[in-house]
């Protein structure tokens, strides 16, 4: 898409070259106007791009009508998904730094999981890193010793700003992560329900013994016609056994390896130790 910009604009009668430009407390409004003048763009050529968007997504929700572009500057309204698309791709603006105008942070979502309960175990979509930084320890005092329990917070040094690219592993896609439903008990107390756990997609094949114990033993996620389970398998011929954690006091459950899915096997996993109680408390209930 290409849109013409030079000493042709029909500047808007509100435009004041001497105008300093918005500072980071500027509304989102002023912040849309600056990267406007900015580009030396005027309402109707903003809208005449907005058309051609509209109409190589077949789709008039990116349009952008004067009235609107004015509303958006003016009033500070709100532009909906499709529209907010189209004020970046004409304006050169990133997307989710726009987001950020309005009070959104995509990067919070894995944080906002755990706001909202979710009673059943599920597959989490976070196959990739949000664009922008994150606040992460950037100097540390040095350890000499790894293998004794350390208080993390007391040898960081300084906080800061990291790229959030720079976290990612070498090849973070073969990742897949699960939330443990809140009443999901199948490998309580291993897993307790709530917890987040990483899956590698690429490590299906049950495995029937060479493990020394519980801690060894693979467990799997695995997905069926009713949702999913997460725990220790065994295949026998064409049937599939889950099997619990022997003080979840969960029954074994099994399925014809036909109507499974193994998603992978969990190499790694996040959970909340002050909701322990809570879960204990459900158990006691539920029994």
């Amino acid at each position: 898409m290409a849109v013409r910009c030079g000493p042709q604009v029909d500047w808007d009668q509100h435009h004041n070259m001497d105008e300093d430009p918005p500072t980071q407390s500027a509304s989102p409004g002023q912040r849309l106007r600056e990267a406007r003048e900015r580009l030396r763009l005027s309402f109707r050529q903003v809208e005449d791009a907005s058309k051609r968007l509209a109409e190589k997504h077949g789709n008039e929700d990116y349009l952008l009508s004067l009235a609107r572009l004015s509303d958006f500057e003016r009033n500070d309204v709100v532009p909906g998904i499709h529209k907010l698309y189209s004020l970046c791709a004409i304006y050169r603006l990133d997307y989710v730094d726009v987001l950020s105008w309005y009070g959104v942070a995509p990067a919070g979502l894995p944080a906002d999981w755990g706001e909202v309960e979710v009673y059943s175990t599920h597959l989490v979509g976070m196959t990739s890193l949000p664009a922008g930084t994150v606040i992460a320890p950037i100097a540390v005092d040095p350890v000499s010793d790894y293998d004794a329990t350390i208080y993390v917070s007391r040898i960081i040094q300084k906080w800061g700003p990291v790229p959030a690219a720079a976290l990612a592993g070498s090849e973070p896609t073969r990742r897949r992560y699960g939330l443990i439903g809140t009443t999901d008990c199948f490998m309580y107390p291993l897993l307790r329900p709530g917890c987040l756990v990483e899956i590698d997609e690429n490590k299906t094949d049950i495995h029937n013994e060479s493990w020394d114990n519980e801690y060894e033993r693979p467990i799997y996620f695995v997905e069926h016609r009713d949702g999913y389970v997460c725990g220790w398998c065994s295949r026998s011929g064409e049937q599939l056994v889950l099997v619990p954690h022997p003080l979840s006091g969960m029954d074994h459950r099994i399925f014809a390896f036909s109507d499974v899915r193994v998603i992978g096997q969990v190499i790694g996993l996040a959970m909340r130790l002050e909701r322990v109680g809570e879960v204990a408390k459900k158990r006691r209930t539920r029994s």
